[in-house]
């Protein structure tokens, strides 16, 4: 991750970040803007989400007849196997139960289901008919136990662990089930993650383009960086940069067009661009998009795009080809960008370019408009789908 505390979670295997309940509101009622009915009849998993905890099981519990939910499971970890949490005490929801035990409180995973069963018999279905038990093992997303409730459910929503975040997308994807979950948007980069949005198998949520998000963290986490915070009731927090959606969920914003740059606006064309227009790599086929919002409106040849694109990408608008600067499939092999080169290098070098790089990588590089040569971060690779007409056609 690219976020220091998120670095800090992956060393030390502390992923427990607790999604803010705004965070998750904005984006469900998203996709129902999108299709009132997505929820509907469907058997949503919540594999990551301890009601006593998590927004997430809270949530859908509350809007659990509202929805149209025909099923509602969450899942916990065992307190023993997690990292994050030095000492456990059972909650008195736990141990007022008959079905507390305390052989298993600590060792074993929960799982909480509510269902059309009106439990109390107050008229509605919501987290006051949960019903809970013990797992047979700790709970852990991978084991054969909540694999079999994912094979019950239509929909696996979640902010699953971070340091897991690959092996999560590919517990899902072998699942075949809809999802939508938080995770850092240089996953886009993964390669068992981009193929899967080149081929439009997967794509960000709507609701978060920019900036960063506030997560809950457990009370042994240590507040290292900037942005952290101690709420009044003793509540700890981080903000956490780069979140993103991940989802196979459609939604509206996806299908909107991106506005495109003409250069018939001069004044915007100069200011985003530069009086000598776009440049073209030195070692692809292709020409340099500085920002997601330069991208020119008529040009019907490839194009490198910052990874910010995809925010923005509709897949009636762009194809993506593939990601430059990456190994995996779809990437710069895949696409034919040759090597930078011995000169660009001598070149940068010479300009003062300090970065690692050398001769034999396939990263975009371009001589800018005063022929200092210039290094790209990651770009993915696009062309318009229906580019309009240029003016000398």
């Amino acid at each position: 991750m690219a976020n220091k505390d998120l670095g800090a979670a992956k060393t030390a295997k502390k992923d427990e970040f607790y999604t803010q309940w705004a965070d998750i509101e904005r984006e469900m009622n998203a996709y129902l803007e999108f299709d009132k009915d997505v929820f509907r009849d469907r058997v949503v998993l919540l594999p990551c989400d301890d009601p006593e905890w998590s927004n997430f099981a809270k949530f859908f519990a509350l809007h659990f007849q509202e929805f149209g939910l025909k099923k509602l499971i969450s899942t916990s970890f065992a307190p023993n196997s997690n990292p994050a949490i030095e000492e456990y005490e059972p909650t008195l929801f736990e141990v007022e139960s008959p079905a507390y035990d305390p052989e298993k409180s600590k060792a074993r995973g929960k799982k909480f289901v509510i269902d059309s069963t009106d439990v109390n018999g107050d008229g509605r279905v919501d987290i006051e008919d949960l019903r809970w038990q013990y797992l047979d093992g700790d709970g852990d997303f991978r084991s054969e136990e909540v694999t079999a409730l994912r094979e019950q459910s239509d929909i696996v929503i979640t902010n699953p662990p971070f340091s897991l975040f690959r092996t999560f997308v590919d517990w899902l994807v072998a699942g075949d089930v809809k999802f939508s979950i938080i995770g850092n948007m240089n996953g886009v980069t993964y390669k068992n993650v981009f193929p899967l949005i080149r081929e439009n198998k997967l794509w960000y949520g709507p609701s978060i383009t920019s900036g960063d998000r506030e997560f809950r963290v457990p009370e042994s986490y240590p507040l290292t960086a900037a942005g952290s915070r101690v709420a009044d009731d003793g509540s700890k927090y981080v903000r956490v940069k780069g979140v993103r959606w991940f989802t196979n969920i459609d939604h509206g914003r996806r299908h909107e067009p991106l506005p495109l740059l003409s250069e018939a606006d001069n004044k915007l064309f100069n200011k985003r661009v530069g009086a000598a227009g776009y440049q073209r790599y030195e070692n692809y086929d292709a020409i340099e998009v500085p920002t997601t919002n330069s991208i020119p409106a008529d040009y019907q040849g490839l194009m490198g795009v910052p990874i910010t694109f995809l925010d923005k990408y509709s897949p009636e608008q762009f194809e993506i080809l593939g990601c430059a600067d990456y190994t995996g499939l779809y990437g710069s092999d895949h696409l034919g960008i040759g090597r930078i080169g011995e000169t660009w290098m001598q070149e940068y070098r010479k300009a003062g370019g300090r970065g690692h790089y050398t001769a034999n990588m396939t990263s975009l590089v371009f001589y800018d408009q005063e022929s200092i040569a210039r290094p790209t971060f990651k770009r993915i690779v696009v062309r318009h789908l229906d580019p309009a007409p240029r003016k000398d056609a």
